[in-house]
């Protein structure tokens, strides 16, 4: 994830500092982060609990949304800077071959020059041999039919070069234009999460306490130990692939992450099914379209499961109505029931 200057006038809370500070006032990752903030805040007389959930959850998931495009943009960025490097060494390469054939053509034309030039015809008067003249006459040909050769190499050479420094040109405005796009994405991300921020800290103690309550989401330990009946039994590359999101319980929510140590949600899956040998895209919105899409009457352990009307979450199903999923900033990774959040879709790698 590229890095940016933060003003010298206004500093400015890191973004892993807000989303946690965001998870901690809403209990979801332990009552001891959201004790520390008892006392604090005034009640909003127009905003009953309920609403403020609500108002943070649809926060959380435009954050999310923009969080997946940042990772869209990123992507096209890095497939953008190596294809750059590519075409400049391709030129380099290019380059070189071309200097060559023009060092040789010089090369030539320079022995001509000295060996100087007499007409064919007196060539022929002042010989006394005619047959060795014609004999010279014809590699003299044969040489400059490899000169013009060389000179038609030489105008072909140029063209592929300026073909190839075009299209350098061309990724590397490509290359501009994704990072602009990951810069915007990123204050979008942020954005929405200072809004979640705000919205929490107008409320007061008792409604933070009430907003625990509410909670839906126990801890990662909590939820997998809550579900006993054993799940479908998964096998090959599937089994290999839960295998790696179960390793990853309890792992931070990193917006931009594929790991090892913190992921996303559409990070987590591409982790998860990498270690099985399957190569999925970066977003939620490229990898529903990189298997088989199912039904949900389909669902088999392994499958990817899509959440939202723009497709902006993904979890790894395992069975019995659960996944595993990175859920949100501040959130680790969990086991969760999939009729949390809206279905949108499945599909089965391959």
């Amino acid at each position: 994830m590229a890095s940016h200057r933060k003003s010298r006038s206004k500093p400015k809370r890191s973004l892993a500092s807000s989303t946690a500070r965001t998870a901690a006032l809403l209990a979801l990752t332990g009552a001891a982060s959201a004790t520390a903030l008892e006392g604090t805040g005034h009640a909003d007389p127009h905003l009953t609990t309920a609403q403020v959930k609500a108002e943070v959850d649809r926060y959380r998931q435009e954050a999310e949304e923009a969080t997946e495009k940042y990772n869209g943009a990123r992507e096209k960025a890095d497939t953008a800077r190596r294809a750059l490097g590519e075409l400049r060494d391709e030129a380099a390469r290019r380059t070189a071959r071309l200097n060559t054939a023009r060092n040789a053509l010089g090369a030539y034309a320079t022995a001509q020059y000295r060996a100087g030039t007499i007409a064919p015809t007196l060539q022929l008067a002042l010989s006394s041999s005619p047959d060795e003249y014609l004999q010279r006459a014809s590699l003299a040909e044969r040489a400059a039919g490899r000169q013009a050769a060389a000179i038609n190499g030489i105008t072909r050479q140029r063209k592929a070069l300026r073909q190839v420094r075009t299209a350098a040109a061309d990724r590397l405005a490509e290359l501009r234009a994704s990072q602009e796009a990951l810069s915007r994405h990123k204050q979008a991300v942020e954005k929405k999460l200072a809004a979640a921020d705000r919205l929490l800290d107008r409320l007061t103690a008792e409604q933070r306490r009430r907003l625990r309550a509410q909670a839906q989401e126990p801890s990662p330990q909590a939820t997998d130990a809550g579900h006993t009946a054993p799940a479908p039994a998964a096998t090959g590359r599937a089994a290999r692939a839960i295998a790696f999101a179960y390793g990853a319980l309890g792992k931070p929510y990193v917006w931009g992450a594929t790991g090892p140590h913190g992921y996303d949600c559409s990070g987590l899956t591409q982790a998860a099914w990498s270690a099985a040998g399957v190569s999925l895209p970066r977003t939620t919105y490229t990898q529903i379209n990189a298997g088989h899409r199912i039904s949900r009457s389909q669902l088999a352990p392994g499958d990817l499961v899509f959440f939202y009307s723009g497709i902006s979450h993904v979890g790894i199903y395992i069975g019995n109505g659960r996944m595993i999923h990175a859920p949100h900033p501040g959130a680790p990774v969990r086991v969760a029931p999939i009729d949390q959040m809206p279905f949108a879709g499945a599909s089965r790698p391959a």
